[in-house]
């Protein structure tokens, strides 16, 4: 029996992996469920699946998790503390859904005890990759992608020399608005922003993807979790999300990972790692599919893209600064406070307030100034939107 935490249980990637798991219960043991203000549905998943503790992030919320589990012998517990606590108790397997900066403090946790992170949350490398990677590495910790596309990336190279590698192809629905008329991207509202053409996901990461904003941040994660070059990433727009990373080698060869757009294939991937299990995902039909198409994305359309590479180019603390600059310039946009179009010219001022004025960092950065970072350019960011949304009207 292999024990499990899964935090973040309460998304639709944490609803997914309890999917899977809840189809074998036999074959594991759940030690912790963590979540945010849904009780019902986290305490229905605690009674389930017979976690030993379940832990809302929200101090105010504890007392009704409580209510709802009582006489269970549940265990309760609330805080970023106590998911910290629920991160660190030794099991064989964590899953990393927590949405956000909030993600990296608990995973950290994980790979400190020398555990097994199974990540779906972005932030976590592209704020602090070299420092996620450097406590893996130094406390025997392993870290799986469930990304789609990284995943498909850990698929591809399976068997590979990572030295025969030349490029990283990953692919991007292109979102909601990729048919749109650029002109009429500025008056896109966060309701149409949240309606994604091929997968099913939470409302922040759907516009995500339809700033591309997403796809910046894999683009990041890529080159952090698999040591590439800036250089060596692409980015291709694939509208029937199958085809959901492409590997080309020095011989001229891609080989490509093929699938359908639902999350339990990666999940269900990285819960059976290194051997792979039957899942309950579609089959796909080629000759009924029929065609697969490609094509480059618009800059215009997709500025995002070009922030990641001037990322990824500079270093140090910059993927910090556009992590937590693109999660509040997505805020003041869900509050009509910047148009769908201000995000990037937000984040980009942000960026280039850092980079001007921030020394190159040569050692490795810790959690307390990565935190700093997140920190500063939340209020930066904050203050960037407020001066547009004075001369704009907003």
């Amino acid at each position: 029996m292999r024990s499990v935490t899964i935090l973040g249980a309460t998304g639709s990637i944490g609803q997914s992996t309890i999917d899977l798991i809840a189809r074998d219960p036999d074959a594991y043991r759940v030690e912790a469920l963590t979540g945010g203000r849904n009780l019902a549905q986290l305490a229905a998943d605690a009674r389930r699946l017979n976690a030993r503790l379940a832990v809302t992030a929200h101090e105010d919320c504890r007392a009704e998790l409580a209510e709802r589990l009582s006489g269970t012998g549940i265990e309760v517990a609330a805080g970023a503390e106590a998911i910290c606590e629920a991160a660190s108790r030794p099991v064989d397997w964590v899953m990393s859904a927590i949405v956000g900066f909030a993600g990296l403090a608990p995973g950290l946790e994980v790979l400190r005890r020398g555990g097994t992170l199974a990540l779906a949350n972005k932030e976590t490398l592209v704020a602090a990759g070299p420092l996620v990677m450097e406590t893996a590495r130094r406390h025997g910790g392993t870290v799986l992608p469930v990304d789609s596309e990284h995943s498909a990336i850990f698929q591809a190279l399976r068997g590979e020399e990572m030295s025969s590698v030349e490029r990283v192809i990953i692919t991007a629905s292109g979102g909601a608005f990729r048919d749109w008329p650029l002109e009429r991207l500025a008056s896109a509202t966060p309701e149409e922003a949240a309606t994604h053409p091929n997968w099913a996901m939470g409302q922040r990461i759907t516009i995500d993807s339809a700033s591309m904003f997403n796809k910046a941040l894999e683009m990041i994660e890529a080159k952090e979790f698999f040591a590439l070059a800036p250089s060596q990433i692409e980015v291709l727009i694939h509208r029937e999300s199958l085809v959901h990373a492409l590997v080309g080698h020095n011989d001229g060869g891609l080989i490509a990972h093929i699938g359908p757009p639902d999350m339990r294939h990666a999940i269900g991937h990285a819960l059976s790692w290194p051997a792979r299990a039957p899942l309950p995902v579609e089959r796909l039909d080629l000759a009924a599919i029929g065609q697969l198409s490609f094509a480059a994305p618009e800059a215009a359309r997709y500025p995002a893209l070009d922030l990641a590479y001037r990322v990824m180019e500079a270093g140090g603390g910059a993927g910090a600064i556009f992590n937590a600059a693109k999660e509040a310039a997505l805020d003041s946009f869900l509050s009509r406070q910047i148009r769908f179009t201000d995000m990037s010219g937000v984040v980009g001022a942000v960026l280039d307030r850092f980079l001007s004025t921030e020394r190159r960092q040569t050692a490795m950065a810790d959690l307390d100034t990565i935190i700093d970072h997140d920190r500063r350019a939340r209020l930066w960011t904050k203050e960037a939107a407020d001066q547009l949304a004075a001369r704009t009207g907003g």
